[in-house]
């Protein structure tokens, strides 16, 4: 987000999230290249190292240390999953997926989009050592492909944008689902359940009002200690946590707005200079009042959203696109990409994508569940499916749960890596031919 986006505050907080997003998919971009030039240079042996290099603390003969990668994947990707799930709860409350008429036919495209990759991948490798794999086409990275769309500017419709980013965020709830109950190979019910008492805690701590952030921060780490111990993949204490936030303001609207003028009339009535805070008790507690509950005001899901989003955009994403795209690429590219793993991502996120989700778009439109958003045509559509095939970062990190083998792991991320660069030329294509050209955007009334 740019210092211009961020003076704007919380207005226009559709704008703002998709505009962050395209920024990023550059950095994200870059990084990858990065990553890809250093893992196949005369440097590569450090970029191994660098991932290697372990961090923590110890306290006696007890010690709590991770690989950097590790830090990486479950520590920071655990505040990026906390976004992804303030964005996931917004959209239920208030968003895109806030009604059955609203979510219908963004679920039921974000349900195609998961389910015919899945399908596609499992045909080509059944029984096979990379049959594991059939989670890693069923992701979309919002970042990019959203950053692909920015490219035609006023050309493309609102409505193409919100159902790009809503089917794109219900992607994003299915994936979790997938990681959470498919690629959890043990579970410490124990565990589990002090996960389960920390976040009714903070659930408790958080509706009564409690202000002091060291018990908070200390419910959060604690969940996801919790949850990293019981072997379910710690970024899902991510979304736990933002279940429990609030995305609806503590305080009512008119009662607020009624309280802020009593105490602006009272405040107007006293003799004011630039100083007369600094000698008049009264005034400066008035001013604190509005401003504690101004705060108050202001959803607290909403205010972590803006806050933490620049921090995921610039920061964890690109570190995790540093520490998980450098695949070694040697031996024979085609043959690589001929494996069925990589094949079946290949197939999965550029064939299954725009086709299941064209597939059930069209059945909920056909059945009357849904509606394209007004504006948007069936070949707008597909280019939005086929965007959606650029699986990059959520398509990375399954990769991480499916395989430890570093052999199978490198195909996947071949497969993924040309799959996203695939699906958005094709995207691209799709959509030059089929968004109306700028000249007739110009003269329509």
């Amino acid at each position: 987000m740019s210092s211009g986006e961020a003076k704007t505050g919380f207005r226009g907080s559709f704008e703002w999230f998709v505009h962050s997003e395209v920024a990023g998919g550059f950095l994200l971009l870059a990084c990858t290249v990065v990553a890809l030039v250093w893992a196949n240079s005369q440097w590569a042996g450090t970029y191994a190292d660098v991932l290697h290099t372990y961090l923590g603390v110890s306290w006696g003969d007890a010690s709590f240390k991770l690989s950097l990668h590790h830090w990486i994947n479950d520590g920071l990707m655990v505040v990026f999953f906390f976004v992804v799930g303030l964005e996931i709860k917004r959209e239920l409350v208030v968003g895109e997926l806030s009604s059955f008429d609203k979510a219908a036919l963004p679920v039921a495209a974000a349900v195609g989009g998961m389910v015919v990759p899945a399908l596609l991948f499992t045909a080509v490798n059944l029984g096979g050592e990379g049959a594991r794999g059939w989670g890693i086409p069923m992701a979309t990275d919002i970042a990019f492909s959203l950053g692909v769309l920015a490219m035609f500017g006023t050309r493309a419709p609102l409505g193409l944008k919100v159902f790009l980013t809503a089917l794109a965020i219900a992607d994003d709830l299915g994936a979790v689902a997938v990681i959470a109950i498919f690629y959890t190979e043990r579970i410490e019910f124990a565990a589990l359940a002090i996960a389960a008492v920390l976040l009714v805690g903070l659930f408790v701590a958080i509706r009564a009002g409690v202000r002091r952030r060291g018990i908070l921060y200390l419910l959060i780490i604690g969940v996801w200690l919790a949850v990293f111990s019981s072997g379910v993949h710690a970024t899902v204490a991510g979304i736990l946590v933002a279940m429990v936030i609030p995305v609806r303001p503590r305080v009512d609207p008119h009662r607020f707005i009624d309280e802020t003028e009593q105490r602006l009339e009272r405040i107007k009535s006293m003799e004011l200079s630039e100083v007369s805070l600094l000698s008049d008790r009264e005034q400066l507690d008035i001013i604190d009042s509005i401003h504690t509950r101004a705060g108050e005001a202001l959803p607290t899901g909403l205010v972590l959203e803006h806050f933490l989003h620049p921090v995921q955009v610039w920061l964890i994403l690109p570190l995790f696109a540093l520490a998980n795209a450098g695949v070694a690429i040697g031996g024979d590219l085609t043959a690589i990409l001929a494996s069925p793993l990589a094949l079946g991502i290949f197939l999965g996120l550029v064939v299954g994508k725009p086709l299941g989700i064209l597939l059930l778009s069209w059945v909920a439109v056909k059945s009357g569940r849904g509606a394209l958003p007004g504006g948007m045509t069936w070949g707008q559509v597909f280019g939005a499916g086929c965007l959606a095939g650029i699986g990059f970062t959520m398509s990375l990190f399954i990769t991480g749960l499916a395989f430890h083998d570093e052999i199978l792991q490198s195909a996947a991320k071949v497969g993924i890596l040309a799959a996203s660069l695939a699906s958005g030329v094709t995207g691209y294509v799709v959509l030059l031919r089929s968004l109306p050209r700028q000249v007739d955007r110009m003269i329509d009334p």
